[in-house]
């Protein structure tokens, strides 16, 4: 088991409203823009009560349930985009988390939050719409490069989370394949084989994610 020298604690619990963006000429729903929340929320196996989730093809559902963003990584982005009200919620996160570390968080590592009991699944991939949010889509290379995504989680045992509660770890993975090296490994064209091989072990990332690296691992010269 690894101590944390630093307690993981919710900074700020976040939902947003559908609203309405213009890409490539036509008009469609987001539930990106999402604002700081007074209220504790409702952690369900698919999602967030009362939050929006536009399209359910690549948001929410059991590996996707809830997404949790570091609140330490709020002042790089500022320096960024001095411009913008950068506040809490900013990337689309439903819990705006104080210490949370890529390179130290886990696949598969086992949180108690509130009430509810969550498992790190898989990092955040950027797409289009935090570049509308940021009103660039440069932000999507920055973001990658960065190395920062957050950690979306699934939800083993659904409960209430608020504003102070601390992230407990109650398990730690046994496979060390951390949130850092899985986003490294998906951006990068020529993988590094022993990472690969982690993932696919990790029965925590989601089937299809390893189902794609097996593939690769399957097309590299024996």
């Amino acid at each position: 088991m690894v101590f944390y020298l630093y307690t993981m604690k919710i900074i700020s619990t976040n939902i947003g409203k559908s609203t309405t963006i213009t890409w490539n000429g036509a008009e469609e729903q987001t539930g990106i823009y999402k604002y700081a929340t007074t209220t504790a929320l409702h952690l369900t196996s698919e999602g967030v009560q009362n939050d929006t989730i536009s399209n359910t093809k690549v948001h929410g559902g059991i590996n996707k349930a809830c997404y949790l963003f570091s609140s330490n990584q709020y002042q790089y982005w500022k320096k960024l985009y001095p411009n913008l009200d950068m506040n809490w919620g900013m990337f689309g996160e439903n819990l705006t988390i104080e210490n949370l570390d890529e390179a130290t968080l886990r696949i598969g590592d086992i949180y108690k939050i509130g009430t509810a009991l969550v498992q790190v699944s898989q990092p955040r991939e950027p797409c289009y719409k935090l570049g509308i949010r940021f009103g660039t889509q440069k932000i999507l290379k920055q973001f990658i490069d960065h190395n920062h995504p957050g950690a979306y989680v699934r939800v083993l045992e659904e409960g209430i989370v608020k504003k102070e509660d601390v992230c407990s770890l109650v398990e730690q993975s046994k496979n060390t394949l951390t949130i850092q090296d899985f986003y490294k490994l998906l951006f990068a064209k020529e993988k590094n084989l022993e990472l690969v091989r982690l993932a696919i072990t990790n029965t925590a990332l989601p089937e299809h994610k390893r189902a794609q690296l097996n593939k690769y691992l399957k097309k590299r010269p024996s």
